[in-house]
């Protein structure tokens, strides 16, 4: 199991692969910038060597990134435009930071196939203009509320393959929000037809990153609220058949349950992160 969480860069970029090593993680998911904000600041080759001396030292990887909350591939005008741009800084600062992946939200429109075209389209405009080979960009599965795109895998493998660039993209899976979308991961069957629908229609072998939250609503509910491990709708045994799948040894798993401390002030990101350590070893205190 490659376990990681999303980490603050609060201090400087680095911070995020400090406090990694220091949660015992191998890999790592942050921000490149401030992601409520279309203006993208300068990165200094200072920082840039910084970060790449830590990761170096450290050992993190692979890392993932994720993209602006602002950006819309399938808007229109100028959201369509900064969207464009943005997802092109944010490409930009991965390459030079050696950073794998760029995980973004799909995006949204009231005609799902419009949409699909026009997130493909932005995804060509921007692979066309990146100066960097080595990072792919991750479209995230989302839990199809309201208008987004990226509910259904179909929706996805329409998605990738319209991209002229197939080995520039790929998919991150995030539990909760397949759950919210109607996709079991409870009992071993219902995991069994989940990963094999998946494989069918993407292939495990575009699966670059999988983010671990459970779920307090149910099971098709389109509700995006992420729970702490095993104290949701998934469960422990939903995870466990995640974390023991040997198809997934190589992909980056990272925490996205909420943050801070729990009523005996033990740092929420270690006692998920024992949880899945426990289940991935087949303990049966994980299951208490």
């Amino acid at each position: 199991m490659l376990l990681g969480s999303h980490l603050s860069i609060a201090g400087g970029l680095h911070h995020a692969l400090i406090a990694a090593e220091r949660h015992g993680f191998g890999t790592v998911a942050m921000f490149v910038r401030n992601q409520l904000q279309w203006r993208v600041p300068r990165l200094s080759e200072a920082a840039v060597a910084g970060f790449r001396r830590v990761r170096r030292r450290l050992g993190i990887g692979p890392i993932v990134a994720h993209g602006s909350y602002l950006v819309n591939l399938a808007g229109d005008g100028i959201v369509r435009r900064k969207s464009i741009a943005a997802t092109r800084a944010d490409l930009d600062r991965c390459g030079r930071l050696g950073i794998e992946y760029l995980v973004i939200h799909p995006g949204s429109h009231a005609d799902a196939d419009e949409g699909v075209r026009r997130i493909a389209d932005a995804l060509n405009d921007v692979f066309a203009a990146c100066r960097f080979r080595r990072p792919k960009v991750l479209l995230e599965t989302t839990a199809g509320a309201g208008h987004c795109l990226g509910d259904t895998f179909e929706q996805l493998a329409a998605i990738l393959a319209r991209v002229r660039r197939p080995r520039r993209v790929g998919v991150c899976l995030d539990t909760c929000h397949v759950f919210a979308a109607g996709y079991d991961l409870r009992t071993p069957q219902a995991y069994r037809r989940t990963l094999g629908r998946f494989d069918r229609v993407i292939g495990l072998g575009r699966l670059g990153a999988i983010h671990l939250n459970d779920s307090p609503k149910p099971l098709g509910s389109r509700r995006d609220r992420h729970e702490h491990i095993g104290r949701g709708r998934i469960g422990r045994a939903g995870f466990a058949h995640i974390v023991r799948d040997r198809r997934l040894a190589g992909v980056p798993m990272i925490l996205e349950t909420p943050k801070g401390l729990d009523a005996r002030g033990r740092d929420w990101d270690e006692i998920n992160a024992r949880t899945l350590r426990r289940l991935a070893a087949g303990s049966r205190r994980a299951h208490r």
